[in-house]
């Protein structure tokens, strides 16, 4: 038996920040940021809904997709770098919400990457059978770190969760392998800073990305004695729709094979792969049997990425 996705869930705030409302308050335009992100629209969350509460709805969904109560939950991992305080953990504000008594908890801090070490992480609690049933989240509310007149960095970001519970199943099945990487020394390049607010080399971040999310991708595959053809569906962090396109490019995955939620949901940090993810299985986009990959990369500098045989 092997560790896999029983169940998928997100969540996304009601308000819907345009690139026209964003034309109102720095110096953008819709066209500009439409051509350079793919970005459309985002979503913010209001003053008094912060990450618990968003991983709360996306976790709800995600347990009622895997049939399991909160009670079999053994272990929960929430992957952020926008906690509502440093401590207690998103994760145990979750836990105690859920009434998942029984669950140990903590957060997972790899930015955009977080929600792929998380996944990771799971995977070898349940294999170990430490654990039977691992809630992981994904949530990040990037608008309480956003610098509101840097045009370079408010126009990419916003606000959600997506959730997965991970458990046993059928040989064949699941996370199949997995690459966990990270590099220290570029974490000038994007970051938070004393103000509290995120900045980005925005040129060297895409340099990496764009290098990185393939390579990763395509590592992940062969290690399964598999090759990059053998992708059904592609599910990129959605950071950029220039980075998204040049990695897909280099693979050689059809368009329709690569989920994109940018367009809606703008850069969600670890919440934009699990968002893709449950908005592509609710689609019918992944079927029984698809070889997908998850890839991200974020802040630390950190990438990840994981190949999955969908199905349980």
């Amino acid at each position: 038996m092997g560790a896999g996705i029983l169940g998928v869930g997100h969540y996304a705030p009601d308000k819907i920040v345009t690139n026209k409302d964003l034309e109102k308050i720095v110096d953008t335009t819709d066209e500009w940021i439409t051509s350079r992100t793919g970005i459309e629209e985002r979503r913010i969350a209001g003053d008094n809904e912060n990450s618990s509460d968003m991983a709360f709805f996306a976790a709800q969904s995600a347990l009622k997709d895997a049939n399991i109560n909160a009670k079999d939950i053994d272990l929960i991992l929430v992957a952020t770098v926008t906690p509502d305080t440093p401590f207690p953990s998103v994760a145990c504000m979750l836990q105690d919400r859920l009434g998942a008594q029984h669950a140990a908890a903590m957060d997972v801090s790899a930015a955009c990457t977080g929600f792929v070490y998380g996944l990771v992480t799971a995977q070898q609690f349940i294999e170990a059978k430490t654990y039977k049933h691992v809630l992981v989240v994904g949530v990040d509310k990037l608008s309480k770190i956003t610098d509101w007149t840097d045009r370079n960095t408010c126009v990419l970001l916003g606000d959600g969760a997506g959730a997965v519970v991970v458990g046993e199943v059928s040989e064949g099945k699941g996370i199949l392998s997995h690459e966990l990487g990270a590099n220290g020394a570029g974490g000038r390049e994007l970051y938070q800073n004393e103000n509290d607010h995120l900045v980005m080399n925005g040129r060297e971040v895409f340099k990496f990305a764009v290098r990185q999310m393939p390579e990763s991708s395509v590592n992940v595959v062969e290690k399964i004695g598999l090759k990059k053809e053998d992708v059904d569906y592609l599910i990129p962090h959605q950071a950029n729709i220039r980075i998204m396109e040049a990695a897909r490019e280099r693979l050689g995955i059809a368009e329709e094979k690569m989920a994109k939620t940018i367009k809606k949901y703008g850069n969600n940090s670890s919440a934009s792969i699990p968002i893709a993810l449950s908005e592509s299985v609710k689609q019918g986009k992944i079927k029984e049997n698809d070889l997908i990959v998850l890839v991200g990369f974020g802040g630390g500098l950190t990438w990840g990425a994981a190949a999955i045989r969908w199905g349980k």
